[in-house]
């Protein structure tokens, strides 16, 4: 891994976030030549300067639905981490149009940010409602998956989807309202009752991203096993 990462230049959006600043943590470790990190976060990535303290990271704050900005940044990266998202199911549901800016423009912008930047790989994090989607959320990343599939096609950049299931602690994660349900007696609300939840900590679906970039050879869509 450290050969594969060594004195490469990173760019990870929505890298103030539990996945994106996880991946973060884990490239500085591997002596990069710099990681730049957008969000639009702007304490979260306060938070996560205090906590690295390191001369290879440049914080960005900024949004994916801003191309230029995107352009700016992009040049000479050699490997994108596109964790930003709308993420939370209901939200998504009552903000659809915002959803469709954020998860489907956003992404549009950023991969073709990626082209004119040159970039090497692009990595992006969708989720298991990807398949079959049945909610806007699932849509909205199984359009990106689609637009990501067709540009590997044409495009010198290599795509690669990375597909989660539940991430304990990680911001989308529905184990807290699991919890939350729990404590104040039930009842737990899950799709059925026969329904079967699979999950894995922060820390091993980041190693498996981390894996998926450097097994990828552009085109995949990648599945953690849950």
């Amino acid at each position: 891994m450290r050969k594969n990462f060594e004195d490469k230049s990173f760019f990870v959006s929505g890298g103030a976030g539990s996945i994106g600043s996880s991946i973060v943590k884990r490239l500085i470790t591997y002596n990069p030549k710099v990681v730049k990190v957008l969000d639009s976060n702007e304490t979260a990535l306060y938070d996560l300067e205090l906590e690295l303290q390191s001369n290879k990271l440049k914080t960005i704050v900024g949004d994916i639905k801003d191309y230029e900005s995107l352009k700016n940044n992009l040049e000479g990266v050699d490997l994108v981490f596109h964790t930003a998202a709308l993420k939370h199911v209901p939200l998504c549901e009552n903000n659809s149009f915002e959803a469709v800016k954020t998860n489907v423009i956003g992404t549009h912008n950023l991969i073709e940010a990626a082209i004119s930047g040159n970039v090497k790989k692009f990595i992006t994090i969708s989720t298991d409602k990807a398949v079959n989607p049945t909610n806007v959320l699932g849509a909205t990343k199984r359009i990106a998956e689609q637009y990501i599939g067709e540009i590997n096609k044409i495009s010198n950049t290599s795509y690669v989807t990375v597909r989660f299931g539940n991430v304990l602690g990680s911001d989308g994660s529905v184990v807290p309202l699991f919890k939350e349900q729990i404590n104040k007696g039930g009842p737990v609300t899950v799709t059925h009752p026969e329904v079967t939840r699979y999950f894995m900590t922060i820390r091993e679906a980041c190693q498996l991203i981390l894996q998926a970039s450097k097994m990828a050879q552009g085109g995949e869509i990648y599945g953690l096993d849950m």
